[in-house]
């Protein structure tokens, strides 16, 4: 058995946060882990950005990473948020303790 791992930035702790508590109350996702600040590099609409953002590592299962995902992107306040999700293994307790946390 494994379990889906979620993977987003957003700009700043207080909106991660917020994110991850309404993933939470809507059972969609086991944990969230919120990790300090870091500087994010890329280009959009044709300019160099640099931004201040977080990361934010969301833990699920298989059977709920669709509706995870859908819902980060209809509460995600970027245009273009990245979600990334892969699939993990991990000890069995763990993956217990996630399935009845999204059910």
């Amino acid at each position: 058995m494994t379990l889906t791992r979620i993977h987003t930035t957003l700009p700043d702790a207080a909106s991660a946060r917020a994110l991850a508590e309404a993933l939470l109350h809507a059972r969609l996702i086991a944990c969230a882990h919120i990790a300090p600040p870091g500087t994010s590099l890329y280009t959009w609409n044709g300019a160099q950005e640099a931004s201040a953002e977080v990361m934010l590592w969301l833990k699920t299962t298989p059977a709920r990473a669709a509706e995870a995902v859908a819902e980060i992107e209809r509460l995600h306040p970027y245009d273009c948020p990245m979600i990334l999700t892969d699939r993990v293994a991990a000890n069995p307790a763990y993956l217990a303790w996630a399935e009845a946390q999204t059910r």
